[in-house]
């Protein structure tokens, strides 16, 4: 099956779009932690071999891409927290993330390719949304190796002040054992409180 391509970012660049970032967030599913989204402008000339959708890619080669994204090429990050998230809803908390990922380059893009069916609102450029963009878009696919890389080492820092729930395992994700450290455990202040299974132990323990 083919992987990622530039044809997005050539037809912008024929519309006379120049600086062109792809963006994708990482974190709506978890039970805990924040969501965190990256924009990365790729240089044509100098794009790394093997990017792809992070999920179909191994934690080391991840590790390899974000290295050499970092080097060759602009890479911003944005994020929103477990309380943004709980006050405004996960989707909008997402948005939120995006926007600051884009907020946060260098210098502002005249496009951006958004990962996902809905282009948040406000954003200062031009924007497409592309369904399931990082398997399509080589620069979608960057931002979701960068967003990926950086939510799961927040997620292995946090597991270490707050252990037990296997974070550094899961990154918050509620596989069996997290939600069974929930219930032995309790609520940490990084859960979300929102989310239905955390909202339910409260409710419960209330």
């Amino acid at each position: 099956m083919p992987g990622p391509h530039f044809k997005f970012e050539t037809a912008l660049t024929c519309d006379g779009f120049v600086r062109i970032a792809g963006v994708d967030e990482v974190g709506r599913g978890p039970l805990a932690g924040p969501v965190v989204a990256a924009a990365v402008v790729l240089n044509p000339e100098r794009i790394p071999d093997g990017l792809n959708d992070s999920k179909k890619l191994s934690a080391a080669r991840r590790e390899a891409l974000t290295e050499m994204l970092w080097e060759c090429a602009e890479v911003a990050l944005g994020e929103a927290s477990v309380a943004e998230i709980d006050a405004l809803n996960i989707r909008q908390a997402s948005h939120l993330a995006m926007r600051r990922a884009l907020e946060a380059l260098e210098k502002p893009v005249d496009a951006a390719l958004i990962d996902g069916r809905d282009i948040p609102k406000n954003l200062q450029c031009e924007a497409r949304a592309i369904i399931k963009g990082d398997a399509q878009s080589l620069s979608i696919a960057a931002a979701s190796i960068v967003a990926k890389t950086t939510r799961d080492a927040q997620m292995m820092a946090l597991s270490r002040q707050y252990p037990g729930y296997g974070w550094e395992n899961n990154a918050g994700y509620p596989t069996k054992a997290h939600r069974a450290a929930l219930l032995d455990i309790g609520v940490s202040p990084h859960h979300r409180r929102s989310f239905k299974p955390i909202h339910n132990i409260l409710y419960q323990e209330k």
